[in-house]
């Protein structure tokens, strides 16, 4: 199975080929309209909508037999006899989860769901609507995990050594700000960086240059694929030697960032100065622009775009800047990294045209994209023999 790539032998095109994009634009609706992942409804027909997270697609459904448990649906088109599903129990809820469980699965919640450990307090207005954006970030994150192959699996009830938990957390009023992180599996994320406005002050606050809840969701999501995928594994010593030697003192590698600001020379070996705090912060920085690239890739062929009919003149990276330069591979790696340059080039135009900031606000030097080969080829060893 390819899920990453779906390009052509030919830098900046991009060709259809075997490709799992699970948020991409490319569903219809029965009735030939375009539905989009988020969707729960057709708009056109009425038709109920839900997402199948085994199969990585969003269907339109048609009522099923009313059992025990309520309402159940299937997959338009399955046939009368098909698998039944029920949805998520988090559909009515604020979150407005439309994803589908199997009628023979044990919980009543889907996968992306049962992540979650501790959900806001709803008693509180705003939390209802800031954690529907969250759940909506988050479901994206997950789909994409599920779609590269990557091990998700929820610690609550599961796997308590090594599964995912999601803590959504608002500190009451007077006491100290919750801290957005990760732990041993467990990420927290403070509810208030739903807020648009709060959001933003602290992004300009803090000079960053991009600041999201999907970006906190694939940046702290790195921290536990680096524990599940590098730490004691043969991984291990490349990491070190091109990301930096991870032992170095967290806590004061952080004090050290805070107090005194990023090298001089940041821009020339990361990809955002909070990258140059620490090998870990490189790490999760780089694997969540790895995922944004691989996201927005999948979904530019989702909708047709090719770069080879966009005016913008690049200098396309070549072998020489992977982390592997001879792997059998690496053209393939190649065409995504330089058609990704190509999209964010005219990108990044058409947002200036619109008075925004950049969509993509960075700029990859060559030591960020070995970086970036190496986590790639992390990510394929999951679910295919690395040469």
């Amino acid at each position: 199975m390819d899920t990453l790539f779906a390009l052509s032998d030919r830098p900046g095109r991009l060709a259809r080929q075997r490709v799992a994009a699970p948020v991409s634009g490319r569903y219809r609706c029965r009735c030939g309209r375009p539905i989009f992942f988020r969707n729960s409804r057709c708009l056109g027909c009425g038709a109920e909508l839900g997402f199948e997270p085994t199969r990585l697609r969003l269907f339109a459904l048609v009522p099923g037999p009313v059992g025990p448990a309520g309402a159940t649906w299937r997959l338009s088109g399955a046939g009368a006899r098909s698998r039944l599903y029920r949805r998520c129990a988090n559909y009515d809820s604020p979150a407005g989860c439309n994803w589908l469980v199997p009628i023979s699965d044990h919980s009543r919640l889907c996968i992306a769901c049962r992540l979650n450990r501790t959900i806001p307090d709803l008693s509180m207005p705003e939390n209802g609507e800031w954690w529907r954006r969250i759940e909506t970030a988050k479901r994206r994150l997950v789909a994409q995990l599920l779609s590269l192959g990557l091990p998700v699996v929820p610690r609550t009830g599961e796997d308590a050594e090594r599964g995912i938990a999601f803590d959504f957390l608002r500190a009451p009023e007077g006491e100290p700000t919750v801290i957005t992180g990760h732990a041993s599996g467990v990420i927290t994320l403070n509810v208030e960086e739903a807020d648009d406005a709060r959001r933003e002050a602290i992004r300009t606050a803090m000079g960053e240059p991009y600041r999201t809840l999907l970006g906190h969701f694939r940046h702290e999501i790195g921290h536990y694929y680096w524990d599940r995928l590098v730490r004691d594994t043969p991984w291990l010593e490349d990491f070190r030697r091109l990301f930096g030697d991870e032992r170095r003192d967290y806590g004061e590698a952080l004090r050290l960032h805070y107090e005194q600001g990023p090298p001089a020379d940041w821009s020339s070996r990361h990809v955002s100065a909070y990258a140059a705090s620490h090998p870990w912060e490189d790490w999760a920085e780089t694997w969540a622009h790895y995922l944004h690239m691989a996201d927005t890739v999948h979904t530019a062929i989702g909708f047709g775009l090719d770069t080879e009919q966009l005016e913008s003149e690049i200098e396309p990276f070549g072998r020489d800047a992977l982390f592997v330069h001879d792997h059998p591979q690496a053209e393939r790696f190649l065409n995504f990294l330089n058609a990704w340059v190509e999209l964010t080039t005219v990108f990044n135009e058409l947002s200036r045209c619109m008075g925004q900031q950049d969509f993509y606000p960075f700029v990859l030097p060559a030591p960020v994209v070995m970086k970036l080969h190496f986590i790639d080829l992390v990510v394929r060893s999951q679910y295919e023999e690395i040469p």
